[in-house]
């Protein structure tokens, strides 16, 4: 019966555990918010040189690796729709084919993993190290809101700028497939990007924007719910940090596939 047993209980506590983490990652969302809209009512409000430097560490200082990942995306969608497509005589759909993949899934995707990987650790592990020499408890002592001041300007440069780095991700993209894409369809990259734009719609763009908005949410949550919890020194940190971007990454990959269920039905 135990050998039976142990393997339930075990399922029962990680179950229990996932709620928790939810329900964990839901409060510090709600607190977030309040601290976002009316924490300037209660005297502590959301400094705007905090949301500026998260969103210069999230955003800009990404851009470099963004445009070489977005456009190497769009090299091989370009490589891979022209060889698919061609034997199927299709080859004048490879315009479309790139615009949409890329705008509706490829765009949000890869700038949420690469933001996941990137930011997202790093706030699990800026918060956890604050955590394990009890800074957060300091800041709590002194009267300032921990999530207030951790969370808060955290979520709001994500929401901002993952829509961001995602458009420009697109943009880099297209211009990728349009540079190897063009010469084989005998056409000037010039008029393959003004093809996409008329091919393009706003619901297109749109769809991968809202993709992006809710990765936001997800590895800012994942990463400073991570951080909160962490215990065991410096090993903890580690370990959080890599929990944090494994999660943020399974999570991503789950709801895109339900964006895509849903949104293309």
């Amino acid at each position: 019966m135990n050998a039976l047993a142990r393997p339930l209980t075990d399922i029962g506590r990680a179950t229990l555990g996932a709620f928790a983490g939810v329900g964990y990652a839901a409060m510090l969302l709600l607190e977030a918010l309040y601290y976002v809209f009316t924490g300037w009512r209660v005297g502590q409000p959301v400094r705007l040189a905090a949301v500026a430097r998260q969103m210069r560490e999230i955003g800009a200082d990404a851009l470099p690796i963004v445009a070489l990942l977005g456009f190497t995306v769009g090299l091989m969608l370009g490589i891979q729709f022209i060889a698919s497509l061609s034997e199927f005589g299709a080859q004048s759909q490879v315009v479309v084919a790139v615009a949409k993949s890329v705008t509706r899934e490829f765009g949000a995707l890869i700038t949420a993993i690469l933001v996941a990987g990137r930011s997202g650790s790093a706030l699990a592990a800026r918060i956890g190290s604050m955590s394990v020499s009890q800074e957060v408890d300091a800041l709590a002592v002194i009267g300032i809101e921990p999530v207030r001041y951790l969370v808060a300007p955290a979520l709001v440069a994500m929401l901002v700028m993952l829509p961001v780095l995602t458009i420009f991700a697109n943009a880099v993209a297209i211009f990728g497939a349009a540079l190897y894409s063009a010469p084989a369809l005998n056409v000037t990259p010039t008029a393959y990007l003004l093809q996409t734009m008329s091919l393009l719609s706003t619901g297109d763009i749109w769809q991968g924007l809202s993709k992006s908005v809710v990765f936001a949410l997800l590895i800012t949550l994942i990463g400073v719910s991570t951080g909160f919890s962490v215990t065991g020194g410096a090993e903890g940190v580690g370990r959080a940090t890599t929990r944090a971007v494994v999660l943020s990454i399974c999570w991503i990959i789950v709801v895109d596939m339900v964006f895509s269920f849903f949104l293309n039905r």
